[in-house]
């Protein structure tokens, strides 16, 4: 599990590769990601939008950015924690993502809260040698 905090409100990622659904001899690889956000601040916080930026082990980037989290725009209070989780393709068998999610105060305030950077490694593949 990957961990971060960010004005008080904790991001945890775990990926999971579905081997079931990937596709190593077409160059298809698929992650599953568990996201856990807890509020341990004072403030009650709606997750707006959402940035990520995947590379894979060759260095290719995607950028994704929208709104919310799978349809959803969470409301999440002090104490209180939202969980969803989501999925990623990959053309190689290993890769990192990276991103942010974009906030408000009941005020209108803006926080950006870091989602920790985290690994997508696949059994198949295999390390080199140099």
């Amino acid at each position: 599990m990957y961990t971060t905090t960010t004005h008080s409100i904790m991001v945890t990622v775990e990926p999971t590769y579905l081997h079931d659904e990937s596709r190593p001899r077409r160059n298809r690889y698929i992650w599953a990601y568990h996201v856990t956000i807890e509020n341990q601040g004072m403030e009650t916080v709606q997750l707006m939008s959402r940035y990520w930026k995947i590379t894979d082990s060759l260095g290719r980037t995607q950028e994704v950015r929208g709104e919310g989290v799978i349809g959803e725009q969470p409301i999440i209070h002090p104490g209180e924690r939202y969980e969803y989780s989501s999925g990623t393709p990959l053309s190689t068998p290993s890769g990192i993502m990276v991103g942010c999610y974009y906030m408000e105060t009941r005020d209108g305030r803006p926080l950006e809260i870091d989602i920790p950077a985290f690994s997508l490694d696949s059994p198949e593949d295999r390390p080199q040698v140099h």
